[in-house]
């Protein structure tokens, strides 16, 4: 009986996406639209939608803490510059993050739930993130257990969302999709509606670790569901695009397909959020007319 709550909740939308199609869109959309986006403006408000991460595994309590350190410097340096959205790290270093950064708008993100793999028992992964959001993370970044998704078992997906966003409170939940292991448009669709229905703040594209990562084509997806799940339901979930973003045209790129798909209600830091290491310093050398290496 619970198993076809989810299949009633997928009936209400159009989940036969042809992967060829889909391709032929995103081309038509960013050839029609992506060079009005190029412009000073847009950097600056992909600037101020980055969420600086590090997620290395040699990242240690001075590297964390020197990579927040750059993040309160920035606002003396660059004060018409606004701020980055959020910085992302590992839970053990939210603490860190708490006590030392400077700006109360900037948020702590940390990946929960046995990253990036979400492979573990549901306990680890509620433990991990009490323990993440008691030391001062506002965000939790959890990747949705993509074995279960694949193999038809779309309760335990849920449920295990569910849990988490019922630990999580009013602090944001983004679930990754890891979409780059579900490999076409259907399951793209299928597993954003699901996360969406389960409880996700924002539905984010991948973890950054595994390739094929973001890809146009899977945000315009993403965005799709977004869309017809806040026409159905009112309720408004934000989408983040993470992993393989190297260039300012790929951040502008995401930004014009959320720009057209959702329109102009997502373009603010709270519903569009970029994941990456080394974006920031691009834009931001975009910005100022000259290479800069600040982040």
């Amino acid at each position: 009986m619970e198993e076809n709550k989810y299949f009633e909740v997928l009936k209400q939308y159009d989940l036969e996406l042809d992967d060829e199609k889909v391709k032929r869109q995103v081309e038509i959309l960013l050839k029609e639209h992506l060079a009005e986006n190029n412009t000073k403006e847009v950097k600056q408000f992909l600037l101020n939608s980055v969420e600086l991460t590090t997620l290395k595994t040699t990242d240690s309590e001075d590297s964390v803490l020197k990579f927040v350190e750059k993040v309160n410097r920035f606002d003396d340096v660059y004060p018409e510059l606004g701020h980055v959205a959020t910085v992302c790290v590992y839970p053990c270093y939210a603490k860190i993050c708490h006590d030392t950064l400077e700006s109360e708008e900037v948020e702590i993100a940390c990946v929960s739930g046995s990253f990036p793999s979400s492979q573990t028992f549901l306990e680890v992964k509620i433990a991990e993130t009490a323990l993440a959001l008691k030391d001062g993370a506002t965000e939790i970044d959890m990747v949705i257990p993509v074995g279960k998704f694949l193999n038809g078992d779309y309760e335990g997906m849920c449920d295990e969302i569910e849990e988490m966003k019922a630990l999580c409170g009013d602090k944001k939940l983004k679930t990754i999709l890891e979409t780059g292991c579900l490999k076409t448009a259907t399951n793209i669709k299928t597993a954003s509606i699901l996360a969406m229905y389960a409880g996700a703040d924002y539905i984010k594209t991948s973890t950054g670790k595994l390739e094929p990562a973001a890809t146009p084509e899977a945000a315009f997806v993403m965005c799709q569901a977004i869309k017809e799940y806040y026409d159905k339901t009112g309720i408004q979930i934000g989408f983040k695009p993470a992993g393989g973003m190297k260039t300012v045209e790929d951040a502008l790129t995401y930004y014009t397909i959320v720009k057209e798909v959702l329109g102009e209600k997502w373009l603010t830091n709270q519903w569009l959020r970029l994941g990456t290491s080394s974006l920031a310093n691009k834009l931001l050398s975009e910005i100022e007319g000259k290479e800069v290496k600040f982040f």
